[in-house]
Order: structure tokens, then sequence, then C-alpha cells
């Protein structure tokens, strides 16, 4: 299983309380334990309607699906993405969606693109071609499946050919009771010194209560003071039909073999208190089905987890759950078998009270609360396999999917910027007052201002946007301190009396960037100022992103002034640390700088890659190399350390949640080693790891979006996060313009189409020291 944090937004989709019927009952049992046992989980539902007015629903019912409407699936799906949903949780019967065999549910599944668990409440041996076809469907469009039985499972893959490794095993939840004295409850229905036989449940013909009836009069021949209960309602679709015909014919077959009175219907739907207090109260709980195709019984689960002496008929659950002696089964329509089981189970009383006690300890495993743990464990590995890519090697070069670089679109950034500055998040494509800037963003703004006027040409609407940005950075540096201030909120307020380390190299980053680059005079003056001032506290930094941050914006100062002594020494001394801090910690298995990969890794060998010391570029080509090898995935595309958790050395890889700024880090450092050596090889991985924006990437899915000009803000296990803040849309902008930023790197991009191959395929150009 994986080490990331549990499901956090999931949907249940079925029949819901206070519609009556097993399905819902289940699907708000499920909700609501799952809320319980997971408080910083999200739970909601959407309910199946087979009637037009609906149900008073409680607060979670999120959303109704009419059951004969098509469209009214597809709102439901659409619904569930403008919600984040991450998991949908589908129970399934055939009789609860529209269409023959239920098929509406099958176009609501195609659409939601999302991980899907379905837990199936019926298997048939022996489908029609319709059920066929729709189990078939619900195979192919669900990540999981959820059987509530072993048989269930054998059934799937012997009848439908359905792959076991999908399928999980999880029985129907059942109310976490205390093993009681059943004397203890008699009394709530007038039931004092007597035995109690208990039937509940939606009332029906496939119940067989008359066989259960027609045993009475042999029970009650050897034990007198037995008591038979029918609690529960007609089921409503029966009702509809036929009445209270069912119920009326029991009454008068009770009448007729002289039981009447020992026989006692509860004619209404009774909630979970009044449930565990009939349960409590029973003595010996029967279930006499009709039908043998029966793979989940609800109510045989609630009185097993109870511990009651079970009397059943040896439909599919019931063979299963009564094996080893927890249970008594006997024959389908065979009144005699039931009074049998009945009359030895009372005249053994040590025996029934150790056949009760052997349930209820197995019961303990079927707790809602239990239940609810295991679907989370279905969950979290259902967004896993959902993730997964298809396949596991790269398609020949002919079938390899192209991705062109998009043109230009400053849309979004525009309307992430205002005259203070460029604001940190989003909400969706909207910005996000709420945490208004910080320096980090406008630093890599400033830098983006830059590179796209050298590519692109002036920019009236680039200049104000640049002016803004810079701005910003003059206004967060205190000349007292010599730092750079990082978070400022909407009312233009600073919010910390100094940054971090690294958004103080970030914004000598900029400053370094224009200096070295820009040919605005103004820009280039103020820049001056800030990098002269700013430069000498990042001697006492401890930040290796610090110091990277700060050696790449030497590398752009040294661009225009070469001959700058104390600026050449601060370059000397952070390259130094950064190869004392590789020499302190890689090892020919480990080749990196710290003893867990983080965020940003590439900027560390980006930033020994431009040191000017021979040394140190060998450390730089070489980490980066081991770093793209691990961040490679099998199919040749970049897939980089997650944040959630990301990478401690000898453990485990964060696969999730990916950030846009990995891959421009990557970028931006091939760029780099492409500019120090010509190896057209690192341009390669530089187009590549630009893919990783327009769905080249574990789901397949874009970040990028063309319609606002916004990259979205991370990859996720099964679906990406749809806001497009600053740093993941200048991240993707960077990246593009990194890429193109030169005739001859353009070219390289064109030709260089071989797949990726891990280091250990290539001779080796660049060897470092790991002593």
């Amino acid at each position: 299983m994986s080490t990331l944090p549990s499901t956090r937004h999931i949907a249940f989709i079925g029949n819901y309380t206070p519609r009556r019927c097993g399905i819902a009952t289940f699907t708000a049992g499920l909700c609501e334990a799952v809320a319980a046992a997971f408080p910083s989980a999200s739970c909601i539902a959407g309910a199946m309607n087979d009637r037009s007015e609906g149900y008073d629903y409680p607060p979670e019912v999120r959303f109704e699906i009419a059951q004969d409407e098509t469209e009214s699936y597809s709102r439901a799906a659409a619904f569930l993405h403008i919600n984040n949903v991450e998991v949908v949780s589908v129970q399934h019967e055939f009789g609860i969606f529209g269409g023959p065999a239920g098929s509406h549910l099958l176009g609501f599944l195609e659409q939601v693109k999302r991980p899907v668990v379905t837990t199936l409440h019926s298997v048939l041996r022996s489908p029609d071609p319709d059920q066929r076809r729709v189990m078939e469907s619900l195979d192919a469009h669900s990540t999981r499946l959820v059987v509530m039985a072993e048989r269930g499972r054998g059934m799937l893959v012997d009848v439908y050919g359905i792959d076991p490794s999908r399928i999980d095993v999880i029985p129907h939840g059942v109310i976490d009771m205390p093993f009681v004295d059943s004397n203890f409850y008699k009394d709530i229905f007038d039931a004092e010194g007597k035995t109690v036989m208990l039937t509940f449940g939606l009332l029906s013909p496939n119940k067989g209560i008359e066989s259960a009836i027609r045993a009475l009069p042999e029970i009650l021949g050897r034990h007198p003071d037995v008591i038979y209960l029918v609690v529960g309602a007609t089921h409503p679709h029966i009702l509809a039909r036929d009445g209270e015909a069912y119920r009326e014919e029991l009454t008068a077959l009770a009448e007729s073999l002289g039981v009447a009175n020992r026989v006692v219907f509860h004619n209404r739907f009774v909630n979970e208190e009044e449930l565990k207090e009939f349960i409590g109260g029973a003595d010996i709980y029967l279930t006499p089905y009709r039908d043998e195709q029966q793979i989940t019984s609800g109510t045989l689960a609630y009185a097993f987890g109870a511990g009651k002496a079970v009397v059943s008929t040896s439909y599919w659950h019931a063979a299963e759950l009564l094996a080893n002696g927890s249970g008594k089964l006997v024959g389908f329509a065979d009144p005699q078998g039931i009074a049998d089981a009945v009359d030895d189970l009372l005249s053994h009383p040590t025996r029934m009270t150790a056949m009760r006690k052997r349930a209820w300890r197995q019961g303990r495993s079927m707790t809602w609360k239990e239940v609810a743990r295991r679907y989370m464990e279905c969950f979290d590995r259902a967004r896993s396999d959902f993730a997964s890519p298809a396949g596991t090697s790269e398609p020949p070069q002919e079938n390899r999917p192209r991705y062109p670089v998009p043109g230009p679109d400053l849309g979004h950034l525009e309307r992430m910027s205002d005259h203070t500055g460029i604001f940190q998040h989003a909400i969706y494509s909207v910005p996000n007052y709420h945490e208004a800037y910080c320096t980090d963003d406008n630093a890599r703004a400033f830098i983006f201002t830059i590179f796209h006027q050298l590519e692109h040409g002036g920019d009236a609407r680039l200049d104000r946007l640049a002016c803004s940005y810079l701005a910003f950075l003059w206004y967060a540096f205190d000349a007292n301190t010599r730092r750079f201030r990082n978070f400022m909120n909407h009312e233009r307020q600073w919010l910390e009396s100094k940054g971090s380390e690294d958004s103080h190299a970030r914004a000598l980053w900029a400053a370094g960037t224009a200096l070295g680059r820009s040919p605005n005079p103004g820009f280039r003056a103020l820049c001056a100022l800030l990098f002269q001032r700013g430069l000498g506290p990042v001697s006492h930094f401890s930040s290796p992103r610090a110091w990277a941050f700060t050696l790449v914006a030497i590398h752009e100062y040294l661009r225009s002034f070469e001959g700058d002594r104390d600026v050449a020494r601060m370059q000397r001394l952070l390259s130094a640390r950064l190869v004392d801090l590789y020499r302190a910690n890689s090892s020919p298995d480990w080749q990196w700088f710290e003893r867990i990969a983080t965020y940003d890794n590439a900027k560390l060998s980006h930033a020994l890659i431009v040191s000017g010391d021979k040394a140190a570029e060998q450390i730089g080509l070489t980490s980066l190399e081991w770093l793209i090898d691990q961040q490679t995935g099998e199919d040749g595309h970049f897939s980089p350390i997650g944040c959630h958790g990301f990478w401690p050395q000898g453990g485990e890889k964060a696969r999730f949640d990916q950030q846009p700024i990995e891959a421009h880090a990557v970028v931006s450092a091939c760029m780099a080693a492409f500019d120090l050596t010509g190896d057209r090889t690192w341009a390669a991985h530089a187009r590549r790891c630009f893919e990783w924006f327009l769905g080249r990437n574990d789901l397949g899915l874009p970040l990028y979006d063309p319609s606002t000009g916004g990259c979205r803000d991370a990859l996720l296990r099964d679906h990406i996060n749809q806001n497009q803040g600053a740093e993941s849309t200048l991240a993707y902008h960077l990246s593009r313009l990194e890429i193109l930023r030169s005739t001859h790197s353009a070219l390289a991009w064109r030709e260089s189409s071989q797949p990726l191959r891990p280091a250990s395929d290539r001779p080796p150009t660049h060897s470092a020291s790991h002593s």
C-alpha cells in the first residue's frame, strides 16, 4: 500500500435513506462510517431517485439522480468534477438504475474521469445478454470491484473473466453491539420470559417466511415459550404492485396453523436504534430465503455480527458466513429442517452459546468502523491503480504522440497581476486575494518578462508588468536588515520582518538576470542596487537552495560584469559549499547533495553547472543525469518526485503530488548543461520534461490550459489540481522560453527526438568523486 495520505474527497452513489431498501441503508451506513473513521475526509452522496418528488435526504446527499433520465447522470458526473471528488464509490444493483439492466449507469461512468470503486450487491451466475453487457462495462469503467463474499470473487473471475487482483472482498458492515443476554431487551416488545425468533427486513415473497411459520407448530410442540417476530414494512415496490397481499397470506397461514398468537408482525420500517433492540432481544435469527443466488444479505450480517444464533437456508452468503459451525444451514422451503435446527439449538443451550460467541468474535471484523477502514484502503489503492500508466514501454517513434510547443499567451499572467505585483494563488483561473503577493513569485515573474522580451521583442503590456514586478522587489527589500521580505497581504501590509533564505535568493536571481540580460537601463540600475546590497547576507545562509539560486544569479550577473572580484569570491564560496555537501552525502547509488530529495531539486545541479569551476561542473552534470534517471517513467516520460513525502534516501519515492516547479527546474538545468557541453542529449531531456506540462506524464493529462494561458498547480494521483497559481503558470512559461531561447537550442529541440536512455545505457562523459 502507498504511504500517501488517505483519500480526502469521496462520493458515494446509490440509493440513500430515508428511501426504504437495503441498498439505501448500506450506502448511508458506509458513507457515515467512512466520515466517522476519517474525519479529515469529505464524504458526499449522490442518491438515486425512483420517484419525481424524491426523498427528504440528510445533508450529506449533495445531489440527486433521476433513475430514468440519462441527462441526470451526466449532470451528476459534472457535479463530481467541479467538487474535486477523488474517488467515486458506486453501489450496484441491477434494479436501481435506469435502462435495460440498469445500463444508464454506464453513461455516468464513462463521463467520470475519476477512479471508480464499484460494490456489487448482486453477482449473477447466469446473466442474460443485457446483464452481461452491463457487467462487462462495469469491469471496464471500474478501477476496483468490491464483493462481500469470497464466492462473489470466484464468480467474477469464472463467469466474467475479471482480473482477481482488481477485486476486494469486504464484508457487509454491521452495528458494533456488545455480547449481551437477550433478556435485557425483551421487555421493550413485550416478550419477557419467551424465547424469541426474529426475521427482519423489507417484506417480500422471496424472504420465505411462510416456511418459518409452517415450522412453528412443531417448534412450539417442543418449546412452547417460542414467539416469532417478523419486523419490517412491505417492500415499497411490492406494496405499489400488490399491496399487502403477501403479508395477508402469511397472517392467514398462521391462523390456519393455529399459531397466529405466536407470530407478531411489526409492520414498519425501523430505525437503527429500534433495530438494535430487536436484534438484542432475539435468541435465534431466521433467514428462510427462497433464492440460492443471493450473494449478500445485510440483515444476516447484522444479526450474525451481533452474536445471534442463526438458522438459515443455504443461499450463497449464508453458506459462506455460517461455515465452520457459526450457524445452522437448512434446505430451501424446508419447514421440517427449520424446526429440527431450532430444536437442536434450544435443546443444547451450551452449544448455542458457543455458536453465538463464535459469530460475535467473527463479527468484530465486520463492524462499520473496520469496514470503513478497509474501504479507505481500497479507495487509496484505486487512486494508485488509476494513476499507474497503462503501458510499460515506450511506443514506437512513429506511433508516439507529438507535443508541439504552444504559442505565447500572457492572458492569465495579466489577469493574475495588478499594479502591486502578481498574486500568489488562484482559485481555478481567478486570482485569490486572500493569499495576495509574495517575493518568490514576483521574482519569477520579473525573470519571465526579461526572457520573453528577448525571445519575442518589446511589448508595452510586458513593460508595465515588469515595472510592477520589479517595484515589488524594490519595496520588499529592507535596507536596514539587507533582507527581502516575502509575504504581503492584499492591503499591502508585510506579514513578516524578513522572508526565507530561498525567497531572498530568488530575488537576487531576478536582479542578476536583469543585470545580465535586460536592455532596459532603468531596470539594470535598480537591480544593481538590489544585487549589491542583497548579496552579502547570503554568505551566512544555510539553505542549499538559497546557495543555488544565488549561484545562478551570479552567473547571470557575470555575463555583464565578469571582472567583479567580490562577486566571483562569493561564487567560489557557494560552489565549494555545494561541492562539499555533495561529497558528504553522495554514493554510487545516491548521487545527490542531501539525504533526502525534496523540491526544486535540479536547481542544485544547475548551480554547479554554471559555477565556472570544472570539478563543480562535473558534479553538476553527474548529479543532474542521476536525477533525470530517477525521475523518468517506465515509458520514457518525466515523472518528478512528489511533494507528499519527497524521497528520503533508502525510503519510498513519493510519486505525487507532482509540482510544475520540478519540471521547470530540470528544463532549466538541462538547457544550462546543453549550453556548457553542446550535447544535444541535454536538449532532449529538456524537451521531454517540458512535454510533462502538455500531457506526457503519469496520467496523460495536460497541465497547461490553452484556454487561459495558465498552468494547473499539480499532478495528483488521479487528476489535476485545477487551480492555476502564479508559481505553476510561471514554471510553464519560463520552461517554454528556456527551450526556445536561441536558434541553436530550437534546432536541438527539433532534432533530438530519440527516447530517453538511462545513464547506465550511455557511455559516461562526465564523472565526479563520491569521496
